[in-house]
């Protein structure tokens, strides 16, 4: 086995995340499995987590971290901090909103902001003063191919994973220095919960004056649940658990993105796009660099 390391994963209660928990743990890492409500609404999860590192022997430890909160990442990833240095950083938590852009409520954009955006920025700034001091450290953030294409009826969140991943790029050049790493993993759809839990516009008055384009919706969710219901294996939400596992295990240096699942043209999008911010980087180095 690879080098044991502690890892912080957020957005463990379902999906994707429970997934990578139970994926890192048995690979034998420690693993902070971190979500909101552990002794109410998601009290079951956290059980089944104990309860699957109890049968198995596994460093899983259920956390609770609301990521919206400043001050509960702050405080939270400080006393992890105590007891071990986290390794790695995986940011996951997130929501999918779906629906017509203009007929989301500047308050509901808000609410896909503070999980999809600000929820990463808050995790991240309160593991980076450690990781700088130790010069060494791994940032993983789940973004989509989303984060990369406009989508209609998923502009809130196709602006939430473009800011993701314009912050997490930016920053990785500034921490070009300390031996800090990350990669934005922008997966195409995977058959999870995400796509039945998706907030909807609530703008009623909006999507009236829209007519028949704001079934666009229900029609686009369904084409999705249609795809995921063929369980083809490229949209095996385990995929991206295993990719995970290497990104954080692999001695060379993560890529800055890493698509998986069907392409949707992101490979020809990163490709066409690295060598002018490569260029544009290297311009800069005497800025950012010692």
């Amino acid at each position: 086995m690879q080098t044991k390391k502690t890892i912080l994963l957020t957005g463990s209660s379902r999906g994707i995340g429970l997934l990578t928990a139970k994926t890192l743990a048995k690979a034998g890492h420690k693993v902070y499995a971190s979500m909101r409500d552990i002794s109410t609404r998601n009290s079951a999860i956290a059980k089944e987590l104990s309860e699957f590192a109890t049968a198995n022997k596994l460093d899983l430890i259920p956390t609770e971290l609301d990521v919206t909160s400043k001050e509960q990442c702050d405080s939270v990833i400080s006393e992890i901090q105590k007891q071990n240095t986290i390794d790695v950083l995986i940011n996951n938590a997130g929501v999918m909103p779906v629906g017509l852009t203009e007929a989301f409520t500047n308050e509901q954009v808000q609410a896909c902001m503070d999980v999809n955006l600000f929820g990463p920025i808050n995790t991240t700034k309160a593991v980076l003063p450690a990781m700088r001091a130790n010069k060494n450290g791994k940032l993983i953030h789940l973004s989509s191919s989303a984060g990369r294409l406009s989508i209609p009826y998923f502009g809130v969140y196709c602006s939430s994973k473009w800011a993701l991943e314009a912050y997490m790029e930016s920053l990785q050049i500034e921490l070009d220095s300390f031996n800090i790493e990350t990669c934005i993993i922008e997966p195409s759809g995977h058959g999870t919960e995400l796509v039945n839990s998706s907030p909807e516009p609530s703008d009623k008055n909006c999507l009236e004056s829209y007519g028949e384009l704001a079934q666009g919706r229900d029609k686009l969710l369904g084409m999705f649940k249609g795809f995921f219901a063929q369980q083809d294996p490229i949209s095996d939400a385990q995929n991206i658990a295993d990719a995970i596992l290497t990104l954080v295990e692999q001695s060379e240096p993560m890529p800055i993105r890493y698509q998986i699942g069907q392409d949707m043209g992101v490979e020809g999008i990163n490709k066409a796009t690295a060598p002018i911010q490569n260029g544009l980087t290297e311009q800069l180095k005497p800025v950012y660099s010692n």
